[in-house]
């Protein structure tokens, strides 16, 4: 709790020691950014409850099919050690045994799949991967996607906007408020679909009225606040968030109100 509003975490990346500082390394390269913090699960755990945060929604995506079963296992016990986390498994879609993988996530009390299309090179509306999302959809398990990156063609907008069209029961959560660097694109196409947003790698790049705006079109009833840890400071985006000025009760839809409602907590 900050103030009076719950505050959820809806974006982190956790990693084990073992391999935390060089995919933090390589994420670092990858966007040419600095990454704030190490990637560790303690780490996160001890920096959202000095912040007041109410819970985080952690994972990890594989960017090859054999890491998907030592990721979710990861990802579990985590959970299990930081009660206040809530748990993301991932999948990833040229791998076998999907369906079978997908009933592991759920016995392993997992809220949720992770992908992440540029780093596991594929896109997002590929026909070949309509039997994973609606296997998906039947589980009623929340897709997280990474959305976004002028260099890559895998995870934009429209991408996603096809594939709410072919699997509209699909209950999608577009990352980095719809797209990294295509907000327009974002406007354009996913304007009036059902895709959830986080605030993730996002507030620091627009102005505050261009956010709101946005927010507003696409629908504030379906905004997360999140923080894109290791990437972000959790007390920076807290502030960026606060200079938005949205009205107290948007405040509390976005900062713990919608993620209640979403994942079924409280």
């Amino acid at each position: 709790m900050i103030g009076q509003f719950r505050v959820y975490d809806a974006h982190a990346h956790i990693f084990p020691g073992k391999i935390a500082a060089r995919a933090v390394e390589s994420i670092a390269e990858f966007y040419t950014l600095d990454m704030a913090f190490d990637g560790l699960p303690h780490q996160l755990d001890e920096i959202n409850r000095a912040a007041g945060i109410d819970g985080t929604l952690v994972f990890s995506a594989a960017t090859v099919p054999h890491q998907v079963r030592t990721i979710n296992d990861f990802i579990a016990a985590k959970c299990e050690k930081y009660p206040h986390f809530i748990g993301m498994g991932c999948l990833h879609p040229k791998m076998d045994g999907i369906p079978q993988e997908i009933e592991r996530i759920r016995a392993l009390g997992l809220h949720g799949i992770k992908f992440h299309p540029d780093f596991q090179n594929f896109d997002i509306d590929d026909p070949a991967f309509l039997p994973m999302y609606r296997e998906i959809a039947a589980n009623r398990l929340p897709v997280m996607f990474h959305m976004g990156d002028k260099r890559y063609d895998h995870s934009r907008p429209w991408r996603l906007a096809n594939l709410l069209e072919k699997v509209p029961d699909l209950i999608a959560i577009a990352a980095h408020y719809g797209g990294y660097s295509h907000w327009e694109e974002v406007r354009r196409c996913l304007k009036g679909s059902s895709a959830w947003y986080d605030t993730s790698s996002s507030l620091a790049f627009m102005p505050a009225e261009y956010f709101r705006e946005l927010g507003y079109e696409l629908g504030i009833d379906r905004l997360l606040f999140g923080t894109d840890y290791p990437m972000w400071n959790v007390h920076d985006e807290l502030k960026r968030f606060e200079m938005l000025g949205l009205p107290d009760e948007d405040k509390a839809k976005v900062l713990g109100g919608n993620f209640e409602r979403l994942f079924g907590i409280g």
